[in-house]
């Protein structure tokens, strides 16, 4: 469904007591989710899940919402046309495309569309 939110990040500068944190208050069970880097996800329901991850590029709390769209070239064009930004979309490998976004006031979010072959 287009508008839902699918996915949630949360920055932080120590992963393990994030885990316990969120295990502790929601019983959220995380595990390793990209080879590449310390990014822990827990599923939530079928459709949405929540990752914690170490970063120096993004500031913690300021958490990143991803809203799923059925076509994320369709919406990279509506997010611009409606006064917003939008980078290029990105793959994530054998899941699917994401981008970075702001609208019109600055907010940050991410559009996400799910897709096996995406590379």
């Amino acid at each position: 469904m287009p508008g839902k939110i699918v996915h949630v990040e949360f920055a932080c500068t120590d992963t393990d007591r994030a885990q316990r944190f969120w295990s502790g208050l929601f019983g959220w069970e995380f595990a390793g989710g990209m080879p590449e880097m310390d990014y822990r996800m827990a599923p939530i329901t079928k459709s949405c899940a929540v990752a914690i991850f170490s970063s120096d590029q993004q500031t913690p709390g300021t958490p990143s919402y991803y809203y799923a769209t059925d076509d994320i070239d369709a919406s990279i064009a509506r997010v611009r046309e409606l006064g917003g930004q939008a980078e290029e979309r990105s793959p994530v490998p054998g899941h699917g495309w994401y981008t970075r976004c702001t609208d019109s006031e600055g907010n940050a979010f991410r559009l996400w569309q799910g897709d096996g072959s995406a590379a």
